[in-house]
């Protein structure tokens, strides 16, 4: 199963899987506090999520409380060894993307997506370690959404966000309005963040292939016999506005889709090709200050390097499957709580598995189904198959599941497993 390019935020605590794991050998890593299945997400003061990580961290958030009230806001914190750290104190929102990987800082971190007022275009990514002195080591802003992700499989992890800061109101156009930001991939590489993006030109060009499909002929040649600004002194039927807007916004994705890739002499000539011939100028001269307006501001592009990428071993640990009796499951859902396996590879451990969509038929029960997934350092889903059962609905769902990766020598590693889930709605 292919993975998009990034992820938006994960869902509701309302649509949080009840599952029990069983025939998996799993150790713990993280121990969960007990009681229902939690959500590793807190929106407006609902959802609730604890954990206490190998290395005596604790990492908990949930409602902002005013006595025993949980107020319509949420805070998030650190803390172990003596320590205690606030990582936020009264957001609309916050979100933990990884959880135990090492994202180029040579140590385990965990990294929250934050958004401070609610308005879903200004969240921030906060990245602390995990190791004493708990701290914090990083924080990126500009984006709507952020993902970290070992996406080649490569061993080498790359934060996907995108670019709203810079395109909020561009050329008059709000954010909403558009379909996709610009997609960004940062990686650190000896301690500085540096964009990559370049590194990913075949999920750039699908982008651009899939947006000159959407865009008709008949009004691609109605945009280019407009200003282009599709100014408001203009007298146009509502359907002619609307279908000049939805132009030109395509038109714009295809260029910056083009720029944000490293590959400026085609974004100019897609804009030439398509943008009308009297106003190129100016939006072109707008569309160069684009990078410097959000989260790439200040932020270097990577050397360019040979496409030829190093593949990383995948360890495979479907052969080393333990039957667990249902007495050893962690109650708060995810891993069984034992260590009583030798293995070479400590198994990914689940930290949240949404449970799949209702079908059509609203109350139709999930099937049971055994699962074969692929998660990469970062303890993202990299792709997932059915080995047993045929409710499809698994593999769409394990897309937005997050893990404690693998580690091999203490290290975070991509792992192959084998994973039994059935639904207890």
């Amino acid at each position: 199963m292919e993975r998009p390019l990034f992820r938006s935020r994960i869902g509701s605590n309302s649509q949080i899987l009840a599952l029990l794991l069983a025939a998996i050998p799993f150790f713990p890593l993280a121990v969960h506090s007990q009681g229902p299945a939690q959500d590793i997400s807190c929106e407006n003061g609902n959802g609730e999520y604890s954990t206490k990580f190998s290395t005596g961290t604790t990492v908990s958030l949930g409602p902002l409380r005013n006595g025993a009230f949980a107020e319509r806001a949420c805070v998030a914190r650190l803390f172990g060894n003596g320590q205690q750290v606030s990582v936020a104190s009264d957001a609309a929102e916050v979100v933990i993307d990884v959880l135990g990987a090492d994202i180029g800082f040579g140590k385990p971190v965990v990294a929250f997506q934050i958004d401070e007022s609610g308005d879903g275009k200004h969240r921030s990514y906060r990245i602390f370690s995990l190791n004493k002195p708990l701290r914090l080591l990083y924080t990126i802003t500009g984006a709507s959404s952020y993902a970290a992700a070992d996406t080649d499989l490569d061993g080498k992890i790359e934060i996907w966000a995108d670019d709203a800061a810079a395109i909020d109101g561009f050329d008059g156009v709000p954010f909403k309005s558009f379909d996709s930001a610009p997609a960004v991939a940062l990686r650190f590489e000896k301690n500085r963040l540096v964009d990559v993006s370049a590194e990913f030109l075949p999920r750039y060009d699908a982008q651009i292939a899939d947006l000159r499909a959407q865009i008709d002929p008949h009004e691609l040649a109605a945009f280019q016999n407009s200003d282009g600004i599709l100014s408001m002194d203009i007298h146009r039927p509502g359907d002619e506005l609307r279908r000049l807007a939805r132009t030109k916004i395509k038109v714009l994705e295809i260029v910056w889709a083009y720029l944000y890739s490293g590959r400026d002499a085609q974004a100019w000539s897609a804009l030439e090709d398509m943008w009308p011939s009297p106003d190129i100028n100016r939006v072109r001269k707008a569309l160069a200050d684009l990078r410097q307006r959000g989260i790439l501001r200040g932020i270097d592009r990577a050397p360019e390097k040979s496409n030829h990428k190093h593949q990383v071993h995948i360890y495979d640990e479907t052969g080393t499957t333990v039957a667990v009796s249902q007495n050893v499951l962690n109650a708060a859902g995810g891993a069984p709580d034992t260590t009583s396996y030798d293995f070479p590879v400590v198994q990914p451990r689940s930290i949240l598995l949404h449970r799949p969509p209702p079908s059509e038929v609203e109350d139709a029960a999930v099937s049971d189904a055994v699962l074969e997934l692929v998660v990469d350092a970062a303890g993202k889903v990299r792709s997932a198959k059915l080995v047993k059962g045929t409710d499809k609905r698994w593999v769409q769902a394990s897309a937005g599941w997050h893990f404690i990766p693998a580690l091999r020598d203490g290290s975070p590693v991509a792992c192959r497993f084998r994973l039994s889930v059935w639904d207890m709605r």
